[in-house]
Order: structure tokens, then sequence, then C-alpha cells
């Protein structure tokens, strides 16, 4: 539990002041609650000797005042300790987010999308609830329980050990039913998860299910993890459930005592009235943390079932990241030569790219042509270092991609990938969502270079029109287009356009590459493509087969060699041709 809670340190650090301040706060309203009884036994006991209505107001205006200043410490003792757990929670979820977007992508293939959510959101209540009220009612409890035992032993110390008979029982409770509500939380806890990620897959996927008529067995296979849920959370009630009424019997029962046996000494004379009033004051006053003490244990056994799951997050690393020692070269001062030399990439048991020797030259534009399952993805993936090869280096300017900073080599791409991303924003800010500060100017060039200015015309709002999540309003050409947009903004040194034309019709392709034609000519281009009018007029063509380059060439040579590249050029002919009747 300690190695879980270290990851909260640095943040308790850091508002350390704000917690002593709350701390002090605490501390003084327990006192002056602890005070509250020995007024009550000097009221009692005056009253004994004879009604004096001087003393009476005296003493009933300091109840009063203390009751009043008890509670401005109460007041600011929640406002600071409370307000202290959401920073907290502010700021683990800010580290959280960042520290998400800097894993590499092999962490998104293990945790599903709903998982990541769940553990962001409730996961992380969970916690702020440990840390606020969690540390507040465990401190308050703690600080009332010593003072007002200590004040109780001076009062009858034998009283004092029959009220905390129930103590050994009460930690006995606490270990046993401590323990199933954090397993039962854990398992809890990742059920939301699976329910999260299956809200978060309909609502992606909405469009597949309504084409599949698939909607009803969604909705029943979703009701039968929420009936699961459900009935875990019932187990977990059932728990709690016996947990309270436990200890509240465990009170009864001490009251019962102490009431039996100090009636017994005051009938006998061994204890005036004021300190048996004083005495059940007192223990009136540990009900509350007593009953709260199980509250707290209940909180955080939550809290840190939902911190082994945040940790589990945190303590990923990304694989791809900045160099730790040395100095770390600037991408920018390198020609955007590409080298891969013996790169070979694996997936596990499956080779994804086998011994690739090529060279990518400065202001070259190249295209890759290969089957489905060919490696091309691959290879360009591993220019911005999505991935890093698993044999060989991939240079740039002659220098390994692995010395420079991430974040840098990426700024000097320019990728658009088969999946087109699109958020739900304006279409201009989606075009200049990795140019902040983009002119409205270079936007309106981008997009007429992506071939998409007739389109925004046609838009109710034109730029500024709103385009759905994940560009739901558009269609599958205007989001290639919208990304192609997007990446020639940025102006990039290297461009990669992998497969981002296979959903606009050759008229529109043609007038693309037209206008990217300008913009080829002094930077590094790679084209990824099925369509031999995609690449036709690349400098060199480069055709993979299961992971290996198998021809190189232009088109023409290609060509006259009569592989896989004349062959698929011979079938879209035909294809063309067909069409044509």
């Amino acid at each position: 539990m300690l190695k879980s809670l270290s990851t909260l340190w640095p943040y308790v650090r850091r508002y350390r002041g704000g917690l002593a301040l709350g701390i002090g706060a605490l501390l003084m309203k327990d006192l002056l609650a602890v005070a509250l009884p020995l007024v009550i036994k000097s009221g009692v006991d005056s009253l004994t000797r004879g009604f004096q209505v001087r003393i009476v107001v005296q003493l009933a205006a300091l109840l009063i005042a203390l009751s009043l200043v008890k509670g401005i410490f109460q007041y600011w003792m929640r406002v600071i300790i409370i307000g202290i757990s959401r920073d907290i929670e502010f700021d683990l979820r800010n580290d959280l987010f960042a520290h998400l977007v800097r894993l590499s992508q092999d962490f998104y293939s293990r945790y599903r999308t709903g998982d990541i959510m769940a553990r962001s959101t409730n996961d992380l209540n969970a916690v702020r609830m440990m840390l606020g009220p969690g540390i507040m009612y465990w401190t308050e409890t703690s600080v009332m329980l010593v003072l007002a035992v200590a004040v109780m032993i001076q009062a009858d110390w034998r009283l004092t050990l029959m009220a905390l008979t129930p103590a050994p029982l009460v930690s006995v409770a606490v270990i046993f039913f401590g323990r199933r509500i954090h397993t039962r939380f854990e398992h809890i806890q990742k059920m939301f998860s699976d329910i999260s990620s299956k809200v978060q897959e309909n609502l992606a996927g909405v469009r597949v299910i309504r084409a599949y008529a698939q909607e009803k067995a969604e909705v029943e296979q979703f009701e039968a993890l929420n009936k699961d849920y459900i009935r875990e959370n019932i187990g977990l009630a059932r728990i709690q459930g016996m947990f309270m009424p436990l200890l509240q019997a465990l009170i009864g029962f001490t009251f019962l005592l102490v009431l039996g046996a100090g009636g017994r000494q005051l009938l006998a004379g061994k204890i005036g009235l004021g300190s048996f009033v004083m005495f059940n004051t007192y223990m009136g006053m540990l009900i509350w943390p007593m009953i709260a003490f199980g509250w707290v244990v209940n909180l955080m056994q939550r809290g840190t079932a939902s911190l082994n799951r945040i940790n589990e997050m945190l303590h990923e690393k990304p694989r791809i990241a900045r160099p730790a020692q040395g100095s770390v070269p600037d991408p920018a001062m390198y020609e955007p030569e590409i080298r891969f030399r013996n790169v070979s990439m694996s997936f596990g048991d499956r080779e994804a790219l086998s011994d690739i020797e090529l060279t990518i030259r400065s202001g070259e534009t190249v295209a890759i042509v290969g089957h489905t399952g060919s490696g091309k993805t691959t290879l360009v993936s591993l220019i911005p270092r999505l991935f890093d090869p698993t044999s060989g280096v991939v240079e740039l300017g002659g220098v390994d991609l692995r010395r420079f900073d991430p974040e840098e080599l990426r700024r000097q791409v320019g990728f658009v990938p088969q999946e087109t991303f699109l958020f739900s924003a304006t279409l201009a800010e989606n075009i200049a969502w990795g140019v902040p500060g983009a002119s409205r100017s270079e936007i309106e060039w981008a997009a007429d270079v992506a071939g998409l200015s007739s389109d925004i015309e046609t838009f109710p709002n034109g730029l500024e029109t709103v385009i759905g999540e994940r560009g739901l309003t558009l269609s599958g050409g205007q989001k290639q287009r919208t990304a192609i947009a997007r990446a020639i903004l940025r102006n990039p040194r290297i461009l990669i356009l992998d497969d981002a034309l296979s959903s606009v019709d050759t008229v529109t392709e043609e007038k693309i590459l037209n206008g990217l034609a300008g913009l080829m000519h002094d930077r590094t281009t790679i084209l990824i493509s099925h369509r031999v009018s995609t690449v036709q007029n690349a400098g060199r063509i480069i055709v993979l087969r299961h992971g290996s380059v198998v021809e190189m060439g232009t088109h023409d040579e290609l060509q006259r060699l009569g592989g896989y590249y004349a062959e698929l050029y011979q079938k879209q002919l035909l294809e063309e041709e067909l069409q044509a009747i």
C-alpha cells in the first residue's frame, strides 16, 4: 500500500503549506470540541451546589462562544483540505493526460480506450475522495479519540478502560471487511472499464452497427455487462451494510457498559454528577469518530484500489523517448536524406520488414507500392519514430533517428496516415491543428493545394463549419484532403502520404498531385498508393513484397522489368477499360 501511495507524495509536498494550515484548523476545532464537555461539567457541578443565574449565563455564553469559534475552524478545515484535494486531482489529471500522450503506440494496443477513460475519471475521483475526506476524517477521528480518551482517563481510568473494551473487536472488523472492500472495489472498477469500453466502441462504430442492424444485439450485450456491474455493486453494498451496523452495535454495547458501571459509581458517590455527565458527553462525541473510522476505511480501500489502477498507467514508460544522456542534435540542421540500414521490424512473431537497405535522397520523390500487408505503412512509420526497428538503423542526414528528440524530429515530418483522424472542431481548426497561430490566408492556401476549396464553398459556414466528431459530416475524400491540407500547412521538410488519395476520384487525385508538384521539388516526399496513376511520375518507385524490397526503379524501368509493378499496371489498365465500356 505504501509503495502505491508514494505516487502521491510529490503532490502532497507541493501543497504542504496549505495542508499544515488545514491540519492546524482541524486541531483547533478538535481542541475546542474537547473543551465543551469540560464547560458542561462545570455547569452541572455548579448547579448541584445551588442555582446561580450569573454562573449559568456565563457558562451558557462560554458554550455558545466555543461552539461558534469551533464552527469557524471546522469551516476552514473543510475548505482548505477538501480544496487541496481538488487541486491535487487537477494536477494529477493534467500529469496523467500529459503522460498518456507521450506513451508509444504499443501501450494503446494493450489498453482499451474505455478502460483508459475509466481510470482517468472514475478512479481519479476515488483517489481524490481518499486524499480529501479520507485524510481529513482520518486525522480528525484520530485526534479526537486521543484528546477525548486523555481527558476521560483523568476523570476515571476504570470507566475509560471499559469504554475502550470493544477497540480490539473494531480493529479485527476493520481488517476483515477492509480487505474484502478493497478486492471487491478493484473488481468493480475493472467492470466499469469494460462498460466504458463498450460504450466508446458503440458510439465510435454507430454507423456500422446500424448498417448491420445490430442495435438489439449490442443493447443486450450492454445490459449483460450492466447487470454484472450492478450485481457486484450490490455485493459491495452488502459488505458495507454489515460493516457499519457492526460498528454501531459495538458502540451501543460500550454505552451500556459505561452507563451501567458509571451509574453504580454515581449512586455510590465515587464519581460526581458533573464528571458522569462529562464522561457520557465524551462517549457521545466518540460515536462519530468510530462510525467515521469505518467510512474512512472504506474510502481508503477504494482510493488505494483506484490508485493501483492509475499507477499501472503512470508506470508505463514510452519506448520512443528523448535520449537520456549526451547532447541531442537538432534534426532541422541535417539534410532530409533518409537511409534504412539493414532494417527489420517484428510485431510479436510476425515479421513486418526484413533486412531493408534503402536510401531516399534529399528532395527526392519516392513512391512505395505493394500488396496489402507488405510492410509499406510500417516502413514509413519508422521515419517519424512511431516505432523503432527491431534491428538495424534508420538515419536522417547520416544520424541515427534514436539520437534525436522525437518531438523535434516529428516537427520536420508531415505525415498523412491511412486512417484519417479529424477532431470535433471547425474545418479551419482541423487544418491549422499542427500550426498554432496560422493565418486565414495560410489555411485557405493549404486547402486549395489539397483540392478542398471547391468543397468548402458548399459548406454552410465555409471554413468555420463544425465537422462533427471524427469528421462525421465529411466524405472519405474530404477527410483525406483535410488531412493533406493539415500536413502541407506545417511546411515539413519530409512529406509522407500513406495511401492518402485512396478515397478521391482520379480527376481530383490529378488536381491534388498537380498542386503538390510545386511543393515536392524542394522536400523529400514519400507516396504510398495502390494506384499506379498516383505513383507513376515519382522519381523512383519501390516495390515491397512480404516486408522486403523486390523491385526498384522508374515507372518505365519497372514496366520493362515485367514484375509485380508491371502486373499491377496492366490490371489497372484493364479495370479502366472495363469501366469505360
